[in-house]
């Protein structure tokens, strides 16, 4: 695990998130370059065939292809709908991958496309097809370039921006180190841009409220997403035992003197607990279909003993969920834990308050004494607070 900066050369699968503003530029637009910086994107290349000579298996997780396909259309800066985005991802995403290509070819690597929606990742199954498509692109020395599937995306399945994408990926990959390129150096305690006593925040060893309160929304012309949501994905990231850097994409030599241990960008060191795949896929991924509410007695048990949620315990039942579905359990408006449910909504509410060895009495049948067992719970962070 990284957890200081001498740790951070040990990282040997590592993801690299490459956001808009980096790669497109409206000035390339007429000069038969589509709009993709592509210096930049060789730039890109080079550094990452550097790693790879070393030993070092890398995936990149590229924005980019909405931004290419406003700038061969003229749409830069104007307000888009979601059919026309889509079609602007359709035009840039070939534009992106063949830049990607040409780039790669120079060192003799090959690239791979992979485009998810995080619907995709919902399904267990897609999810572990994704991540032996990752493995096995690894195994035969090929550079996997990950994108949101823009084309078909709606808000319903949207990862909400790359960031987060990069986030879910190492988890899904497994990964050591997710670094974050962008066109900012770094995280501050003030904006360096207003404020010329802004200090840069080398090491955060916690993501607490005050780190939040360091970071903008704003983000550029070409992103969506500012440092708040970098701050969002190293958070996720973190807590499945992957350090994540935030660094600048505009300054050469960058992920090189990151994994020499320099003291650059902004490093989120691990979280001590790391969470396993299955884990982080239902605490990060799933969308909750419900929610249920526990007692004080039931999220102490949840909280302090790693315990089932018994039907005992469970004071309410919001929304229509089916067995099997990822549900939030809830005390006093907090959310303690997620997990897959063994009974459905209207089963559960016909269990609330109800002692295990009633619940055949009960539904006429008895599969589970548990509502959500342990193996399928997962404690959400701040929890100790949570549970006041």
């Amino acid at each position: 695990m990284i957890c200081q900066r001498s740790d951070v050369s040990r990282a040997q699968r590592i993801v690299v998130k490459i956001g808009s503003s980096l790669l497109a530029d409206a000035a390339t637009a007429e000069s038969g370059a589509g709009g993709v910086q592509a210096e930049r994107v060789q730039r890109f290349a080079d550094e990452i065939a550097a790693l790879r000579a070393t030993g070092k298996e890398v995936v990149v997780v590229s924005s980019g292809a909405v931004a290419l396909g406003c700038v061969y259309l003229g749409w830069v800066g104007r307000a888009l709908s979601v059919h026309e985005k889509q079609a602007a991802a359709a035009i840039g995403q070939p534009a992106l991958m063949q830049a990607y290509k040409q780039a790669f070819a120079k060192h003799d690597l090959g690239v791979a496309q992979m485009l998810l929606t995080a619907d995709d990742l919902r399904n267990r199954r897609r999810y572990l097809n994704a991540s032996n498509t990752g493995e096995t692109l690894f195994a035969a020395g090929v550079i996997p370039i990950v994108n949101e599937n823009d084309t078909v995306v709606v808000q319903e399945i949207k990862f909400g921006d790359n960031d987060n994408l990069g986030a879910l990926v190492s988890l899904l990959l497994d990964a050591d180190l997710l670094i974050i390129m962008t066109d900012v150096d770094a995280l501050y305690d003030a904006n360096p841009t207003t404020n010329a006593t802004a200090q840069r925040i080398g090491l955060v060893e916690t993501i607490s409220s005050e780190i939040d309160a360091m970071a903008g929304s704003s983000g550029s012309d070409f992103g969506t997403g500012g440092m708040a949501s970098k701050l969002k994905a190293a958070r996720v990231a973190t807590r499945g035992g992957v350090a994540t850097a935030v660094v600048s994409g505009e300054q050469p030599g960058t992920l090189a003197a990151l994994l020499e241990g320099a003291d650059i960008g902004t490093l989120f060191a691990c979280g001590i607990d790391r969470q396993t795949r299955r884990q982080h896929w239902i605490a990060e991924v799933l969308h909750p279909a419900g929610r249920i509410g526990v007692d004080a007695g039931a999220a102490r048990a949840l909280l302090e003993r790693g315990a089932s949620l018994l039907p005992v315990g469970v004071c309410s039942v919001e929304g229509m969920f089916d067995k099997g579905e990822c549900v939030e359990l809830v005390r006093e408006g907090h959310v303690i834990a997620r997990g897959l449910c063994n009974y459905n909504a209207e089963e559960m509410r016909r269990l609330a308050g109800v002692a295990s060895e009633d619940i055949e009495e009960v539904l006429g049948y008895r599969d589970f004494s548990s509502l959500v067992h342990r193996d399928n719970l997962v404690l959400m962070s701040d929890k100790e607070e949570q549970a006041k």
